[in-house]
């Protein structure tokens, strides 16, 4: 079940200013020591160490493929793959490009796949209004209660 709270876009310059927007409620993150004695609570011969040294093994082995070029799909999962952060506004021409001008960096992608797709969540999610929290109220982001400016 999906927890939700409603807030309202306070930011006066935003184009919803005003309107009333659901945020999950984010109860808590769970780590791969959390996912992996999950995992091994669901009637698995595998301990919980097992599953970890699996987990971190193809977390480092999906961080070297990215590395190399490569996109790494997960099926059921995500796609993963690497971005690459452009400085804003490019280089005048070709020749005028440099990697220390032009490039801030490189991020990771995840596009969802099989059972993850929105289409699939939306059929499978229940939404239930939070009544009640302890503690601060978090969003999106699971980190904060700031409501950002646009949906």
């Amino acid at each position: 079940m999906v927890r939700y709270v409603l807030k309202k876009i306070k930011n006066t310059a935003s184009r919803v200013f005003g309107m009333w927007f659901a945020y999950p409620v984010i109860e808590e993150t769970i780590d791969l020591d959390g996912l992996a004695e999950h995992m091994s609570n669901h009637n698995s011969p595998y301990s919980k160490g097992v599953i970890r040294g699996l987990l971190t093994d193809m977390i480092s082995c999906i961080k070297e493929l990215l590395l190399e070029g490569k996109n790494v799909k997960i099926d059921e999962l995500a796609i993963f793959s690497l971005g690459i952060k452009n400085t804003k506004g490019g280089a005048e021409s070709e020749d005028d490009f440099t990697v220390s001008k032009n490039i801030t960096g490189v991020k990771l992608r995840a596009r969802a796949t099989g059972t993850l797709m929105a289409k699939n969540l939306n059929l499978e999610a229940t939404l239930k209004r939070a009544t009640a929290i302890s503690g601060k109220q978090t969003g999106t982001g699971g980190e904060s209660g700031d409501v950002p400016s646009e949906p």
